[in-house]
């Protein structure tokens, strides 16, 4: 249940984006959500990998390299979803990872994480 929640946060997030960015387009609520169901495959699959690949260098950063893979899996989902999800640039797909990043961290600690204390 809790990834049906975190896909459908994404696809919000993904359409919130495409009307604030100009580099950035969603063709439809379904677009998002497929874009969203394709990076979370990509971030099961594709993700540790790299992760595990470019190790020193997130040691090295202190992390900060995280989002750098972020925006890699971001470029991927806009391969993969063809025209319509379109990322014009690496620049803009690291700053959204960035933005993605902390939203998702602000979501799922004042909003999923409290109802487990309960």
């Amino acid at each position: 249940m809790k990834w049906i929640i975190g896909i459908l946060i994404n696809a919000l997030l993904f359409l919130a984006f495409a009307g604030y960015f100009e580099g950035f387009h969603v063709s439809s609520f379904g677009a998002a959500v497929g874009a969203s169901i394709v990076l979370y495959i990509i971030n099961m699959l594709v993700r540790p990998l790299l992760i595990v690949l470019t190790l020193p260098v997130t040691v090295l950063s202190l992390g900060l390299f995280l989002f750098v893979i972020n925006a890699c899996t971001l470029l991927m989902t806009d391969a993969v979803m063809g025209d319509k999800f379109d990322i014009s640039g690496f620049g803009l797909a690291l700053l959204i990872a960035i933005i993605m990043s902390i939203v998702n961290l602000i979501i799922h600690k004042t909003i999923l994480e409290p109802k487990k204390r309960k």
